[in-house]
């Protein structure tokens, strides 16, 4: 097997920050210090993030990271990789670690009881248990658990209007997931709060599901918010699930539209990749909007004088986590 140099790590915590602008400062330089590269979001209810970096360089993170209290529980999903998962680093201050509007939630006081990989492999068949994705539906349209339930949003914050789709499950035991967990915090409170009783949340997400038993009856690819874009979970009983874009034939191959104006992310076959010069239309294969493609449909962000030292230097002295 080669070697992989890399580890890309997702993960959030829940905890209180005091002066979350002052910290993101720290935790920015922090970042820097280790040459990591990534996205990571500091609000007042705690730390989100998924970075990239030498492995050397994410076992300090990690170990930083956790050597403060406040983030001593963190748990990091690790996955190797050959090269950096990201070109840019941002460390943001946001008003939550997910958008969700659902300030009046605080997962670290009320959420719902964690299954564990293991446990959720053993009860996803049980005709009293609901999966539940809370993921957009470009994600699980995708990759998704054999017979999850789906809910039609676009963005996260949408999930508490579609929240009444689920009240047919009310008397069976709610399972909600979704990429690495931090969604499901708020979501499986929210539920609780809405009057659902047993409801429960895949500690780790798919990605912790797919690292330690194997993503079985997890069909498809799971999205990743990283140079990836979608990575592979299943090794027991894999099955492409989503369809091409342009001709309906399955297909897992995410791409974006080649013309920078639609510039859609949708699964495209190889073949109308080709036929199509990496757009989702005709008319996009026609626009004077169209770049230069290539098979992979990714298309990288000018870096355009990016400086990832410029709201490091807002610090007057260095400081660390």
């Amino acid at each position: 097997m080669e070697k992989k140099d890399y580890y890309i790590l997702l993960y959030y915590c829940y905890t209180k920050i005091e002066n979350p602008e002052e910290f993101r400062e720290q935790h920015h330089e922090l970042c820097l210090n280790l040459n990591l590269r990534g996205r990571i979001i500091v609000a007042d209810e705690g730390l989100n993030g998924t970075v990239s970096g030498l492995k050397e360089d994410c076992e300090k993170y990690m170990k930083t990271v956790k050597s403060d209290a406040r983030f001593s529980h963190t748990e990091f999903k690790i996955d190797e990789h050959d090269t950096h998962a990201f070109q840019k680093l941002h460390v943001r201050y946001k008003p939550e670690i997910v958008h969700s509007d659902l300030k009046n939630i605080d997962p670290s006081k009320r959420t719902g009881q964690y299954i564990e990989p293991k446990e959720l492999k053993e009860l996803m068949n049980r005709e009293d248990v609901v999966l539940v994705d809370m993921r957009s539906k470009y994600e699980y349209e995708l990759g998704k658990f054999k017979n999850a339930v789906t809910l039609d949003i676009e963005n996260f914050r949408d999930m508490p209007s579609k929240v009444h789709e689920l009240e047919k499950f009310k008397n069976k035991k709610i399972v909600t997931y979704c990429t690495g967990g931090i969604k499901c915090e708020k979501a499986s409170a929210y539920l609780l709060e809405q009057g659902f009783e047993n409801v429960y949340q895949l500690h780790g997400g798919i990605i912790k599901y797919g690292l330690e038993q194997g993503g079985e009856n997890f069909e498809g690819k799971c999205y990743v918010f990283d140079n990836r874009v979608a990575v592979e979970v299943n090794t027991v009983n894999p099955k492409i699930i989503s369809k091409c874009y342009v001709c309906n034939t399955t297909s897992d191959h995410m791409v974006n539209c080649a013309n920078t104006v639609c510039n859609r992310h949708v699964p495209i076959c190889e073949s109308c990749m080709e036929k199509m010069e990496g757009c989702c239309s005709e008319d996009c294969k026609s626009a004077p909007t169209k770049r230069e493609w290539n098979m992979d449909g990714y298309y990288p962000t000018n870096m355009n004088g990016y400086d990832p030292y410029k709201d490091a230097k807002r610090l007057n002295k260095k400081s660390k986590v």
